[in-house]
């Protein structure tokens, strides 16, 4: 997100209307943080919320290429130096600030699991590459899971400052280029148009193309949201020109202002975005800033110019640093999920915080005599503060090393009919069934993502990148050993530390193919949560299909599969109900392997999670962790595979349900016996599945018995 530009930054020394100080801009950057604040601290009241950053991106390409330009035609060249000095001194102590404080924040209220993702996105946000390290987790299904950290709003002033360094010489580069290839063609104002239109036109297109195929990682590139600074440098270039009259600038302001909101209110995290979905956005702060190349007041001016308004856009760019680090720590330190009271009063804080910044960091940090006057001081003062939050997010990595290290051992499991899933069984006898447990962070010791030593990957299985398929032999390359297959998505993952431990006390060889995200069902897949790109969607059916069409060649012993179905999306454009088609491709599948030879064990989906309560609250309610327990009706929905395993008039098919390991009649618990029932938003505490392990290895020992005669 863009930083306020301070009266000196924005008037430039050509007298014309482009640069003159703007109420409407500092209007726009109001605007802006209070839409993208209101959609961080209530998600589900202003869905769109996050389109304030589109606004400031176009800002920024307003106020940077006037200012740019404006240095160009007055001197005949750009001092980068002196340019990129300003930006310096403009944007790096704050940000530099509250990246190290919320580092420091971090160590002394999040649990030390949390500690690791931090540290890495401080330091990649104080060297501004946060968007292509959030671009590049996007692509990992389990890093879906992770908690929020206190740097991740930080993608957006990456972004921010990789077009402030290369703008200047994109601007500079293309009129150069114009010039030698057509001579005295025209003059460098229309140069820098054409430069910034092709800019625009190639970055709206990868922009539309890049979020059709890979939305995740759309969102966070650098070329996807280039043009929307393309767009305000435009019309900064086209100012001279673009004087509209008071009718005009009426009609474009209240139409810019209506699509603005629109796009907050109509926009939701499953909008494909940006693609042209931030043209809205866009286009409505385009005709924002061209009502207002019209000097005098307007409509507006009475809301727009007042105190109030102007002090929040003045305020905006802490505003916007110290926010979300508040969201994210405010939980933990106040031990409870934020109240709406909560909520208000960590809007308060952030106020009050980047009132302070911007009176005591930003402004005296532009003018400070001991970097002002150099352009090589301004460089190593940027240093300096990189340096800071680089042993801040350094000290957070290696305390998360030293702490996972000394809580990775996995010990044995506690034991006894009030220990675990096992005290659901006997509440009557269980003083606390549902009580505090014995610790609730979830270090190693409780991932279920894991790979024992006897696995190998499958090379030949490998779509989209991911190397999909292991095969685990715990049979000491005895004959006669059983095969087994464990498909599906990470919600089949999670139970592999019982089959695991099934797999070895009984010899088995597993072949274990797992694409998380991805049904393993003959299903017109679209998407996980919301809907996918084309990339993926491909990979998903590439890899389902052919993992079928293995186990019919292969013909093992027994399959146990199991997945997210309530989560994922199908539309095979036939009208009917996306749960049928479900059951419908499962059966398809399972007849396919049954037919061969094959008995089928199908592992019904736990209770929801991260969609029924915080993630965190178990953490959050260390001494009352039944205050997380959800109504059964809400906690554990139908499930296809289960409806699936009803429909399927077959033997050979068994549905393995261990709701009543979760829940009772009434409620779904996020502790029972003593132990934390999930390891992340929707994944199971590994500590826990193996506890089920016994009742598991009954039920697949019967399938194995009953299928090998």
């Amino acid at each position: 997100m863009t930083a306020p530009t301070s009266l000196s930054t924005a008037q430039s020394r050509r007298p014309d209307r482009t640069q003159r100080f703007r109420p409407d801009i500092q209007a726009l950057r109001a605007l802006a943080i209070g839409l993208v604040v209101v959609n961080h601290l209530w998600p589900t009241r202003l869905t769109g919320g996050y389109v304030g950053v589109d606004v400031f991106f176009v800002i920024s390409g307003f106020l940077i290429t006037g200012h740019l330009f404006g240095e160009f035609t007055s001197n005949g060249r750009i001092r980068l130096g002196r340019f990129y000095a300003r930006r310096i001194r403009r944007l790096l102590p704050a940000a530099v600030l509250v990246l190290a404080v919320s580092g420091i924040l971090v160590a002394v209220f999040l649990p030390y699991p949390q500690w690791e993702r931090n540290a890495a996105e401080l330091g990649a946000s104080v060297l501004y590459v946060e968007n292509w390290l959030l671009a590049g987790l996007s692509v990992n299904y389990s890093a879906l899971n992770d908690a929020a950290s206190v740097a991740q709003h930080y993608w957006s002033l990456s972004v921010e400052e990789q077009f402030y360094l290369a703008w200047p010489l994109v601007l500079l580069g293309g009129i150069w280029l114009l010039a030698r290839l057509r001579g005295d063609w025209r003059g460098p104002r229309a140069r820098a148009v054409s430069v910034l239109g092709v800019v625009g036109v190639l970055s709206f297109a990868a922009s539309v193309i890049f979020t059709m195929t890979a939305p995740q990682q759309a969102y966070f590139a650098t070329f996807t949201r280039a043009w929307e600074f393309a767009v305000g440098g435009l019309i900064a270039l086209a100012a001279p020109r673009l004087m509209p009259g008071r009718f005009g600038a009426a009609t474009l302001s209240a139409g810019g202002f209506a699509a603005i909101a629109l796009a907050a209110v109509w926009f939701g995290p499953s909008t494909p975005f940006p693609g042209s979905a931030a043209l809205l956005p866009v286009l409505g702060t385009a005709a924002i800033i061209v009502a207002g190349t019209r000097p005098g007041p307007t409509w507006h001016s009475p809301v727009t110019s007042s105190v109030p308004v102007q002090w929040v856009g003045n305020i905006s760019y802490s505003l916007y640093l110290w926010h979300w680090p508040l969201i994210v720590i405010a939980p933990f330190a106040l031990r409870a999920e934020l109240t709406t009271v909560a909520k208000i009063g960590v809007l308060a804080c952030a106020v009050a915080l980047a009132a302070l910044t911007k009176r005591l960091v930003e402004d005296p940090g532009i003018k400070a005599p001991v970097w002002a006057s150099s352009v090589r001081r301004s460089l190593v003062g940027m240093g300096a503060g990189m340096l800071v939050v680089l042993v801040v997010a350094g000290g957070l990595w290696a305390g998360s090393t030293v702490r996972t290290a000394a809580d990775s051992q996995f010990g044995p499991l506690p034991t006894g009919p009030c220990a675990g899933p096992a005290a659901l069984e006997h509440v009557a006898s269980c003083p606390d069934a549902f009580g505090p447990p014995e610790t609730t962070v979830m270090s190693a010791r409780n991932s279920p993502f894991m790979s024992p030593e006897e696995c190998t990957a499958a090379p030949d299985m490998t779509f989209g990148g991911r190397t999909t398929t292991r095969v685990c032999d715990f049979s000491d390359h005895r004959d006669g050993a059983s095969d087994v297959w464990v498909v599906g998505d990470s919600h089949a993952e999670q139970w592999q530390g019982a089959i695991f431990e099934i797999a070895r006390a009984q010899g088995w060889r597993v072949t274990i193919s797992l694409f998380g995200g991805c049904p393993a069902a003959d299903v017109a897949f679209v998407g996980f949560r919301t809907p996918a790109g084309q990339a993926e969607v491909s990979d998903c059916r590439a890899w389902s299909r052919e993992v079928s069409r293995r186990i019919a060649d292969d013909r093992p012993a027994l399959v146990v599969t199991s997945m997210a179905s309530r989560l994922q999306l199908v539309e095979d454009g036939s009208g009917r109900p996306p749960v049928d088609q479900f059951v419908d491709g499962l059966a398809r599948d399972w007849q396919r392997w049954t037919d061969a030879g094959t008995r089928v064990v199908a592992i019904a989906d736990p209770p929801l999670n991260g969609e029924v309560r915080s993630p965190d609250c178990v953490a959050l309610n260390p001494t009352n962790p039944v205050d997380c327990a959800r109504p059964r009706a809400q906690a554990q929905p139908a499930d296809p595979l289960v409806l699936a395993g009803e429909r399927f008039d077959s033997s050979d098919v068994m549905v393995a349900d261990f709701t009543s390991s979760f829940c009772d009649d009434a409620l779904c618990y996020a502790v029972v016996g003593g132990e934390p029932v999930y390891y992340d938003a929707d994944h199971l505490n590994l500590r826990y599945v193996r506890m089920l392990a016994p009742q598991l290895e009954r039920i697949v020992t019967e399938e194995l018995a009953v299928a090998e005669g």
